[in-house]
């Protein structure tokens, strides 16, 4: 259709229409996306965006999808990850928790490593709103999310977990519950802190075994990712790899990817469609990301970290000589 005869200001306002039909016809998920990745290419993160995470997290990530059972167990190059639900006190009694699963434990995960590392503390607040914590998690204080976030965060607090990875020549063994202590309002009809924690106690060991191997990454990224965990997943190996591949690329084949990330796969023709889609959302929120899809696997050549290990050496400095 020709705009002849049509004023600037006519002409003007259907490209705004178009724009805005254009946005409507977009999930608004892909639309957050996106933006995110916009801002991460124009402003480096900085301060709060750069967030922290347990290396073995990055290898091996926790259930995608709810567990059938109380026992969760991913095996994958040379790490070993099993958790195991738990229980939680309400005041009366000893309730059964769910294995954590989904994007959210990912968050919550990143949220309390960052805040233990910055503040060189294995005590991690919550306070009565919490507000501190789900605005940089991008999550709203109302409506199923928030209260999938508590539900998650109960699960987490009480569960167990066994990690198992190399370091050079050693084979490494975790035992224990990352969080050793979980503090929460009791449950009141009239109080709306109800089942609302207010505080976790990591472990010291596992603060410890998170100071040697803590990988940064950008929460702006993370978060913008939080409808799929399997983006999430994909976006942190990513963040803890590509840094370190050396000159000349490094091939990882599909059966070593799906050994990864795609266990819960039967189909190995279904486990490709997921990852290659996922994929594309994870390079979305790490543009400098160079990795290319080729015969037999996925590529990945030596890229910008997803963050400037000077802001991330920082904290971790700080820790160390304290």
């Amino acid at each position: 259709m020709s705009g002849e005869g049509k004023s600037i200001g006519a002409l003007t306002g259907d490209l705004f229409a178009n724009i805005a039909q254009q946005r409507a016809a977009t999930p608004p998920r892909t639309l957050i996306l996106k933006e995110a990745a916009t801002a991460i290419e124009d402003t480096r993160p900085k301060g709060k965006d750069v967030s922290y995470i347990h290396s073995i997290l990055c290898q091996i990530g926790l259930p995608r999808a709810k567990v059938d059972g109380d026992t969760f167990e991913r095996m994958s190059m040379g790490c070993a990850l099993e958790v195991r639900a738990g229980k939680i006190w309400n005041g009366r009694e000893l309730v059964q928790q769910i294995v954590p699963y989904g994007p959210l434990p990912r968050l919550i995960m990143a949220y309390i490593s960052t805040y233990a590392l910055r503040h060189n503390t294995t005590a991690i607040p919550f306070g009565d709103s919490n507000n501190d914590a789900l605005r940089l998690l991008g999550i709203e204080k109302a409506g199923t999310t928030f209260r999938m976030f508590r539900t998650q965060l109960s699960a987490l607090s009480s569960c167990t977990m066994t990690l198992g990875f190399n370091v050079g020549d050693t084979a490494h063994t975790f035992h224990g519950q990352p969080v050793e202590h979980f503090e929460a309002w009791l449950a009141n009809a009239t109080d709306q802190r109800s089942l609302w924690p207010s505080a976790i106690h990591l472990s010291q060991r596992y603060y410890e075994t998170l100071i040697d191997h803590a990988v940064p990454h950008d929460l702006r990224a993370l978060s913008s990712l939080k409808g799929s965990a399997l983006a999430m997943d994909i976006y942190l190996f990513l963040a803890a790899r590509l840094y370190r591949v050396k000159q000349g690329g490094k091939v990882i084949y599909w059966h070593q990817l799906r050994d990864q990330f795609g266990q819960e796969y039967n189909d190995p023709k279904n486990f490709k469609l997921r990852f290659k889609k996922a994929l594309a959302l994870a390079l979305i929120a790490y543009p400098a990301a160079k990795v290319a899809v080729v015969p037999g696997g996925l590529k990945l050549s030596a890229s910008p970290p997803a963050v400037d290990p000077r802001d991330s050496a920082a904290v971790l400095r700080a820790i160390k000589t304290r």
